[in-house]
């Protein structure tokens, strides 16, 4: 699951903070074939953030550095292993060798000392919550307040939810051409049959499949529907890896040793500062796993924006997800 932002022309009235570019950018070696893209913008002496794209496989966008006061933080983007500018891309290279939540998980940490940084702030959406999460519970001494929108962890109830029944139901339309490419004695396992093909030898069903599985995505983000800011999502590399790395990760439960490993295991993290955007009528990642994060954390802010679905650009996710930077940047400093 991943994540978008609003043009900047339709920002409301508390929108992004001003464009802003890196002053450091490069790849990081990862001892394998991976090379991991990351950037720092901001103030160089700022409190460190680290923002975690969502996907698996959907890349950071230059808007992701408007959450953050560029006087107050010092703002990290990477891209995880197989999309963006990381290298090998994963629309050109098929294999999924070495990605998984452990490996980026891995690569956070290798970037953290890297970059000389004791603790940093970790902002996550949609699958970004789930690996922010990964992170913290792996290393909860390096992380000073963790700010996550969309909360999704990778069960069956959540995928089956979007890629078999569920959201059909409140997007028809929409979902005749998700399971168009897939021949109907197929479709009871969707999930199954985009990935034999996605990983197929025939590179135009790949990527007429790709297309059709990000652009299901893309146009049920936002609480309006399909938009112009869904575009990214007709693009054919960039819908090839993302559709291959999501499937990738979901085909394998996100890695984890079960699907309620992170309630399971938040003890370890209800002493740092959380802050959880949800949109009442998100489709993408729907509001009873965000609920049971909330009942296992009672801790965290829980801010419920209740005219909003998955959609960074949603505007009450938007201020949101700004203000809750704002207050992070205040308490921890």
């Amino acid at each position: 699951m991943t994540d978008s932002v609003i043009p900047k022309k339709s920002a409301p009235v508390r929108g992004l903070y001003p464009d802003i570019e890196p002053y450091d950018s490069g790849h990081m070696p990862t001892g394998g074939k991976h090379k991991i893209y990351y950037e720092q913008s901001g103030n160089p002496q700022g409190l460190p953030v680290v923002v975690v794209h969502g996907g698996p496989g959907g890349g950071t966008s230059p808007n992701l550095r408007g959450y953050f006061n560029p006087d107050g933080y010092r703002i990290i983007l990477f891209d995880q292993r197989g999309c963006g500018k990381s290298t090998p891309h994963a629309s050109e290279d098929i294999s999924l060798e070495d990605n998984t939540t452990w490996h980026l998980v891995a690569d956070m940490e290798a970037l953290r000392q890297k970059l000389g940084i004791e603790k940093w702030v970790v902002f996550g959406g949609s699958w970004g919550s789930t690996l922010s999460l990964a992170y913290a519970l792996t290393h909860p001494e390096r992380v000073s307040g963790l700010i996550l929108r969309g909360i999704f962890l990778v069960r069956k109830s959540e995928l089956d939810w979007f890629y078999q029944e569920g959201a059909s139901h409140l997007y028809p339309d929409i979902w005749e051409k998700f399971v168009a490419p897939i021949p109907e004695g197929e479709r009871g396992d969707l999930l199954s049959a985009y990935i034999k093909r996605l990983n197929g030898p025939d590179r135009a069903e790949s990527v007429r499949c790709a297309l059709a599985w990000s652009g299901w995505e893309g146009d049920t983000l936002s609480i309006d529907g399909p938009s112009e800011v869904a575009s990214k999502f007709s693009d054919p590399a960039f819908a090839l890896a993302f559709a291959r790395i999501e499937s990738w990760y979901f085909k394998n439960g996100g890695f984890f040793e079960n699907e309620n490993w992170v309630l399971e295991n938040i003890g370890r993290i209800r002493h740092i500062p959380g802050w959880i955007v949800q949109g009442r009528y998100d489709v993408v990642t729907p509001m009873a796993t965000a609920w049971d994060l909330k009942k296992a954390w009672p801790e965290a802010r829980f801010n419920l924006v209740k005219k909003a679905g998955h959609s960074s650009s949603d505007p009450g996710i938007l201020e949101g997800l700004v203000a809750a930077a704002d207050e992070a940047l205040v308490a921890l400093s």
